[in-house]
């Protein structure tokens, strides 16, 4: 089943951009679509393409970066007849897929794109993972993408629900509720997006049995399967750390704080030591990092402190899949309390953690606060998303708070608006609840988080 993505876009942006010039080079976690939808692009907008899968290349195609690098003519000619494919020059595509396979392949890139005969599309996951990339020089002639599980507006596009996404993109830009009875229909969908998760299979797996949240599910844990294998041929240095921060994501988010406690998971430890645990899962995409910033100001990354960070899965479907055993889902109750908001327990980390999703997708890179009362021996103040304008000369910062349940206190948001009230362009809280402002906060509903 193929899903409409926005990086379709990107992709022609580049072709009309950097032909000739740069290698695209397509970067996400795995199972996100990248190889299909890339083939797609190649499919209609080349007179004809080539697909190189790393996975499987034969010999002939792995000598020929070998050993014919320096005379073109002949490595084009092997390519071109072992895949059964005519190359045109400027009319033709290359796609090296999962090119973290063969290094050697993404270290070719500047050569070939000096060349100038056709265009390349490099394709992976743990693409900047420092094995994969120790023995190579990385060429410049390459720009970076990055792709992302489907998000709520791809997801209702899937659903045939394009009208209802741009009714809600509209009630944003326009700061009105929507009718209640689509906000109900929003809401409803937005909770099967929720538990569904972007991974494109398992979407396909959704609407093609059925709607059946049990199909659903055996994609997502057939997908953490293939997370854990990863993890587990990864350098035996710190291989079991990130074996133990990935298998604890849920119990770390299930926390108040949400923080990564990791007393937890070694006495004495610190975060020097996890450092290469954290870039790993952080750079094969796999999870979001989200860090404190200490004084919200002018740049956040200037003032992140490493030592208090919080660890988001990638896609919350597969957060789902990842919390809750197959005995607890097998029925499918826990989804129908999951979609009929009735869940007592975890409701707020999966909001939360689809929130993180929705802007790292965006482009953000978040960071949270929290103020300690030494007093009161806790926090007073704890804001889950921060999220700035990047502006050099009219810098603001954008306060996120986000709730779950029906009745929720604000106190935290309203004394970080009194306390950073000049740099603030604007405060939100996502919540159940329809489109509203009060005062001088906006209150969004989930499925709007999409449009920030």
């Amino acid at each position: 089943m193929l899903f409409k993505r926005k990086i379709y876009e990107k992709l022609l942006h580049w072709k009309k951009n950097s032909h000739g010039t740069k290698a695209l080079m397509v970067e996400g976690a795995r199972r996100i679509g990248k190889s299909t939808i890339v083939e797609e692009f190649a499919r209609n907008e080349y007179q004809s393409y080539i697909l190189i899968d790393f996975n499987d290349a034969s010999e002939v195609v792995n000598d020929a970066f070998s050993n014919y690098l320096q005379d073109l003519d002949t490595f084009f000619m092997i390519l071109s007849t072992e895949y059964g494919k005519t190359l045109y020059p400027g009319k033709s595509l290359l796609i090296f897929d999962e090119i973290q396979k063969f290094p050697k392949a993404r270290q070719s890139i500047k050569k070939l794109v000096k060349d100038g005969r056709f265009d390349y599309i490099e394709t992976g996951s743990l693409i900047s993972i420092k094995e994969n990339v120790q023995d190579i020089t990385i060429p410049s002639e390459e720009r970076k993408l990055k792709m992302y599980p489907m998000d709520f507006e791809e997801f209702c596009q899937a659903m045939g629900e394009e009208v209802l996404v741009e009714y809600i993109k509209k009630c944003f830009d326009e700061k009105v509720p929507l009718i209640d009875k689509l906000h109900a229909k929003a809401m409803l969908l937005y909770r099967q997006y929720l538990v569904v998760g972007g991974m494109p299979q398992s979407v396909a797996a959704y609407l093609e049995n059925n709607r059946s949240f049990q199909k659903s599910d055996e994609e997502k844990r057939d997908i953490l399967s293939l997370y854990r294998d990863d993890i587990m041929k990864i350098g035996t240095k710190y291989q079991s750390k990130v074996l133990s921060i990935f298998d604890q994501i849920p119990a770390f988010l299930s926390r108040h704080e949400r923080r990564v406690i990791l007393s937890d998971i070694e006495s004495g430890a610190s975060f020097s030591k996890f450092n290469d645990t954290f870039f790993w899962l952080d750079n094969s995409m796999i999870a979001n990092e989200c860090f404190n910033c200490t004084d919200p100001n002018v740049g956040l990354s200037l003032n992140e402190d490493r030592t208090f960070l919080k660890c988001y899965m990638g896609d919350t479907g597969l957060l789902i899949s990842h919390t809750f055993t197959e005995s607890e889902i097998e029925t499918e109750d826990l989804y129908r309390q999951l979609i009929l908001g009735r869940l007592s327990i975890n409701q707020g980390m999966i909001f939360e953690n689809a929130v993180m999703q929705a802007l790292i997708c965006n482009g953000y890179k978040p960071f949270f606060y929290t103020q300690y009362h030494p007093e009161k021996h806790r926090n007073d103040i704890e804001i889950d998303f921060l999220i700035s304008n990047k502006s050099k000369t009219r810098y603001k910062i954008y306060p996120i708070e986000v709730k779950s349940t029906e009745k929720y206190s604000i106190s935290s948001l309203q004394k970080f608006i009194e306390k950073f009230k000049g740099r603030i362009g604007q405060a939100y809280v996502v919540h159940t609840k329809n489109f509203q402002i009060k005062g001088d906060i906006i209150y969004l509903p989930a499925y709007m988080a999409m449009c920030l």
